[in-house]
This record gives C-alpha cells, structure tokens and sequence, in this order.
C-alpha cells in the first residue's frame, strides 16, 4: 500500500558552492516513478515525489537552488520525514509566507535524493521550475535585452512603456556609463491591487519592486497612470542596471548614490523633492553626505529630502565632472572600495568635502533662482 509521506518543517542547510549533481544509479529496485512541481503564485511552491524500491524506503531529501545573482550558488535541503515503506508518495509545500516571496517569473532548479534500508540510492536530474504568476494570461514584448509582460491593455501600453524603458537605459548610459549586463524583465500588472496581490504582506503604498538580484521589476502601471508608469520604470531599471555594475561581496553602493542615480534618471526632479530641498537651503537644514549614506528615514519629510538631495548631488557630480568620472566611481565600487576612499581615488575628496562643494554649487543655484533639475 502506497503511504502519504508526512512533512514536518523542514531543516535546511545552506551550502555554498557550485553543486552539479550527477544521477547515481541504484542497486536494486529502487526507482523513481514521478517528480514534479507547480507554483500556487505567489503563496506556495509544491513539490511532489512517487518512489518505489524491493525494500523499505527510508529517506527522501529535496535539494533545490533559486536562480538570482551572487557569490556562491545556495543550495537548500529539505529532510522529509515518513514512515518507511516499499512505495512512497512525498510532497512538500514552500510556503513564502513564512520565508519571504519570489518575483514572478523566477526560477527554481531541483532535484531529489532518495535511499533505501539496503543502501541503495538514487538521484534524479536537474529539473527548473518557472515560479510564474499563473493568475493572468501574459503577453510579452521585447526589446533587446527588455522583455516587458502584460495581461490587461492594448499592444500600444507595451510599445509605449518599452520605448520609456529604452530610453531610460540610453540616458542612463550617457550620464554614467551603466548598461544592462543581463537581461532585465518588467512585470506590468493592471493595477496597484493586483501588484500587491503578487507580494507577499506589501506595503499599502507599494507601487513597484526591483528585485535586482533576479533581473525582475514589476509594477502597478495602466493607461491613466502610464506618465507615473514611465518615470517608475526609469527609476527601477536604474537601480537593477547599478546593481549589476557594482555587485562585489564586500560593500554596498552608499543609498545617496544608489537612490541618487535611480531618481536623476527619472528626468526633470519632482515639483515636491524639489520644494523640500529648496526649503531646505533657504532653512540650512540639509542632510550631510554621510547621513545620506545610510538607508533613508521612515518619516515621509526627510525622506523627501532624502531623494531631493540625492537627485542633486548626483547631478552636480554628472554636470560637473562628467559620465567617465561617474563611470570610474561605479567600477572602483564593484572593486569593494569603502564610500571615502572610491571618492577620493575618482574625484579627490571623501563624503565630507563633497557635501561642502555641492552645498555651494546648490545654495549659488537657488540664490540665482534656479531649482536644477
């Protein structure tokens, strides 16, 4: 009689390096007769196993990898527990709200090991499932190394958001130098609700995610926000696009940098960032360079001038030393450079100097009368 494996919450295991497991074939009669998994977007990932054997059966593992960017491949190993038998159904949930969601479209590479009470083993192949949002029908459009989704909307949507998502790559490329390593997907989905109904326990103002180490964005974009649309997606390849330049083990881009590049890339600075760093000039109550470094407040004001002041400092260090030099910066930070001294090997001085320079190139331009931008 086939017995229902029971699944206890697993222990996992995380190893690092690459692991190219190899089939081993098994001495008896053990076989493995089904192997399979399918997504329940975004809340669950279900595994599933039928294996038989002349002997008792004694312990099934399952292996599996997320395919995302790093510095050693993360392997983690699910122990099933049973009650030993001759013939076992096992199955397993991964349940997301427990350790945190996938973007859609990610991918899970797995397999399994199973063994008997005579020794006997068996390891399946290499199988990848696509963690997809199988809720909505998606049509696809790509563009060189942009793939947009959508599933509500006419072809014009599309067409239109990739033409803003070429041309933010474009932009981003001449004011520093960064371009796309890898391929980027958009995710589009019709509303704000149906955007945060693909994440797991989302923010209320959620509208958008880069899920940089995966190469995936999506958004709550439809035709009567589509200019907001243009500048999220401007915004959110600028970050993925950085990430990709600067990725090292040891250190991560300083937020004014990283928020910093993502929002000049937008365009022309927002009416409201712009009134609070103005405001913040005419009061001496702006933030120094190093404060800026560390994730920004949770309070919504400073948080504006947070981004208000990032957008700046970027543009004075595009305007007036130019792409290469902000190009040089990017790449001594992939080299795992600290904040002062990618600085001061590129441009000469540390963060405390910087704040000095662009506060006087920032009070002269709205003592002209100038917001920038």
């Amino acid at each position: 009689m086939i017995k229902k494996a029971k699944i206890l919450v697993p222990a996992v295991c995380l190893i690092l390096g690459l692991l190219s497991p190899v089939l081993v074939q098994a001495q008896g009669g053990l076989t493995i007769s089904d192997s399979s998994a399918k997504a329940s977007f975004p809340l669950q990932l279900n595994f599933n196993l039928s294996a038989e054997s002349d002997t008792d059966i004694d312990d099934i593992r399952l292996h599996y990898t997320v395919e995302r960017e790093g510095f050693a491949q993360v392997t983690s190993e699910v122990y099933i527990e049973f009650e030993p038998d001759t013939a076992v159904d096992a199955e397993w949930s991964w349940d997301m709200r427990r350790t945190g969601g996938l973007p859609p479209g990610s991918a899970i590479t797995y397999w399994w090991t199973v063994t008997d009470i005579s020794g006997a083993k068996v390891e399946t192949s290499l199988e990848t499932v696509h963690f997809n949002d199988n809720r909505y029908l998606w049509l696809q459009l790509t563009e060189g190394m942009v793939t947009i989704y959508w599933y509500e909307g006419e072809f014009s949507l599309a067409t239109e958001l990739m033409a803003a998502a070429q041309q933010a790559l474009a932009r981003l490329a001449e004011d520093s130098g960064a371009q796309l390593e890898k391929p980027a997907k958009i995710y589009i989905y019709a509303s704000t609700r149906d955007l945060q109904g693909a994440m797991i326990f989302p923010q209320e103002w959620t509208g958008g995610a880069a899920f940089t180490e995966y190469g995936i964005i999506v958004l709550g974009i439809n035709q009567g926000n589509i200019d907001w649309g243009k500048g999220a997606i401007s915004h959110e390849l600028a970050h993925l696009v950085v990430h990709q330049m600067t990725l090292n083990p040891y250190i991560g881009l300083p937020t004014w940098l990283s928020e910093g590049l993502a929002t000049y890339n937008e365009g022309a600075l927002e009416q409201q960032l712009a009134r609070y760093l103005e405001r913040a000039v005419t009061n001496d109550g702006l933030i120094s360079v190093r404060s800026l470094s560390s994730p920004f407040s949770a309070h919504a004001e400073e948080s504006y001038l947070s981004y208000g002041q990032s957008y700046s400092l970027v543009e004075f260090l595009v305007t007036t030393y130019g792409q290469n030099k902000m190009l040089e910066l990017l790449t001594t930070f992939k080299q795992g450079s600290s904040y002062d001294g990618a600085l001061e090997k590129v441009y000469g001085f540390d963060m405390d100097k910087l704040y000095t320079l662009w506060r006087d190139f920032i009070v002269k331009r709205y003592q002209e009368g100038g917001a920038g931008g």
